[in-house]
């Protein structure tokens, strides 16, 4: 069973790790994730407005200003913006210091659903998907764009595995109903999955299990989080979509929070066995 981490940079001090990439090796994961960069300027993850529109305070997201068509055109940018996102000397070193590693892209910065409602500011964005669809429908249009290109680049850069963090869920199950999802972001899914030639693999938190019929639709090779806090039982996610979806998470983080060694090995082992029924299942933590 293949194991891998995904967004973990920021807690790396925590074992003793200073490189992210040897970190994953050194954590003894099967997978690398890709390095990228930051422009010179963005205000993502810090303070400020981003070239995207969403609002910052000390590198925890606030809200958003996008409003209008300026506002669509003022914050957003060409295909070859991407570029500035990978370091490709930096990126070429990691590959071939671990070439038997699988190499991963991974980011919440370029799903498209997630980049509009934060663009907007999520009550704007939602009251305008009943009150003008039209303006939605371009601005998860332009952002599809700006998301295919980030992919693009990275499998031209040699990513061999896509993870797409695109939240469309909370606890109590999806952010919109089926109906307004297969309009609106069903479409940008498949148009995503279908713009590479790696697997891609969707990550959301929250209950998303009325929404795994639509990651199949849309060609995902698999899905990621499987929030058990939020419902999602593996076992019966794996006895429906096993065969279709390969199946990441569901470890309980809370669990893994404490220091209690023989309640998390409990964790695992349940995750392992519920996973595990007939292949196809991946031992990620995140």
């Amino acid at each position: 069973m293949p194991r891998f981490e995904i967004w973990i940079d920021g807690l790396l001090h925590e074992p003793g790790q200073t490189d992210p990439a040897s970190a994953y090796v050194n954590l003894r994961q099967d997978g690398v994730m890709m390095p990228t960069k930051s422009p010179e300027g963005s205000n993502v993850w810090k303070t400020g407005i981003d070239e995207w529109g969403r609002v910052w305070e000390s590198g925890q997201y606030v809200t958003g200003v996008l409003e209008t068509e300026d506002d669509l055109s003022r914050y957003s940018h060409p295909a070859s913006y991407a570029d500035e996102h990978f370091d490709c000397g930096h990126v070429t070193e990691v590959q071939a210091r671990y070439p038997d590693h699988c190499h991963i892209y991974g980011s919440h910065d370029v799903g498209p659903l997630t980049i509009s409602y934060m663009a907007m500011g999520m009550e704007r964005f939602f009251l305008r998907l009943i009150e003008d669809p039209s303006f939605v429908h371009r601005l998860l249009t332009n952002r599809t764009d700006w998301c295919v290109a980030m992919c693009r680049r990275a499998v031209n850069l040699g990513a061999e595995v896509l993870i797409i963090g695109d939240d469309g869920a909370r606890g109590a199950g999806p952010m919109i109903s089926p109906r307004t999802w297969r309009e609106f972001v069903l479409p940008c899914h498949r148009r995503l999955v279908d713009s590479v030639d790696v697997p891609v693999f969707w990550h959301s938190d929250g209950n998303t299990e009325s929404l795994l019929p639509f990651a199949m639709e849309a060609g995902f090779a698999g899905v990621h989080g499987l929030q058990p806090s939020a419902g999602m039982d593996l076992g019966r996610i794996k006895a429906e979509y096993g065969d279709d979806l390969v199946l990441v998470g569901n470890l309980d983080l809370a669990v893994l929070f404490e220091p209690d060694l023989e309640a998390v090995r409990a964790e695992v082992d349940r995750c392992l066995e519920q996973g595990s029924r007939g292949g196809g299942t991946a031992r990620c933590t995140s």
